[in-house]
């Protein structure tokens, strides 16, 4: 048998660089296939790092927001107050409380006229960061009885020992609450011995039935 020297040399020479050229395709889709492996696992890395640093940033910038809640607490108390003591027809025979929770803040105490409960309460429903108020004041009753009462009982305590300077001001530190009879008194003074004092003042006013005494011997602020 004749073999081809020639063309048996081709065939080899012809698979040999198909072998070459195959192993250069498969060494460039590897090095694609690394990059592309080495991206996505930069990428995680950056989202995890990202991730951390946001987590980091949260749980610091948690007290400073604790803080801010605190003080616009405070400041809406603050203007809860100013709003009721500066209410025009709150006096010395009107008592207001209030109690803020969040954005409800609940009123509470006596008034003599039914349109300083409404005022109160539209006040107080116009401070920012306020959504919601619970009105229960209570009006006190129409009485020519109890508006005796009232009067004898402040000429009677403001007149005793040193007492008249707690009738000073638009706000008096002292107020006196008459209803059906019965009084209280509520307010801040400076000492047990002035509590004592408004209490056997009150005490004494004929036709009283009853005094409750809430003072608070205290310096502080006062409603």
């Amino acid at each position: 048998m004749i073999f081809d020297c020639d063309l048996i040399g081709g065939r080899e020479k012809l698979e040999a660089a198909t072998v070459h050229q195959s192993c250069k395709v498969r060494f460039r889709v590897n090095r694609r296939l690394d990059r592309a492996n080495m991206r996505t696992i930069k990428n995680k890395i950056v989202a995890l790092a990202t991730m951390l640093a946001l987590m980091t940033s949260a749980a610091v910038s948690a007290p400073a927001k604790s803080d801010e809640q605190a003080l616009s607490l405070q400041q809406v108390m603050k203007r809860v107050r100013k709003e009721l003591v500066t209410l025009p027809f709150y006096g010395v025979f009107d008592n207001l409380d209030y109690k803020v929770e969040g954005s409800i803040v609940t009123l509470y105490g006596q008034v003599v006229r039914p349109t300083t409960r409404k005022d109160a309460e539209r006040r107080v429903s116009r401070i920012p960061g306020v959504e919601r108020v619970v009105n229960n004041i209570e009006v006190l009753p129409l009485s020519s009885f109890d508006d005796s009462i009232r009067l004898r009982t402040y000429r009677t305590l403001f007149r005793a020992g040193g007492l008249h300077r707690y009738a000073r001001g638009a706000n008096p530190s002292i107020h006196i609450i008459v209803n059906r009879g019965h009084v209280t008194l509520e307010g801040v003074v400076a000492n047990k011995m002035d509590k004592q004092l408004a209490y056997m003042a009150a005490s004494s006013v004929s036709d009283v039935f009853s005094v409750t005494n809430n003072l608070r011997p205290e310096r502080g602020e006062r409603y």
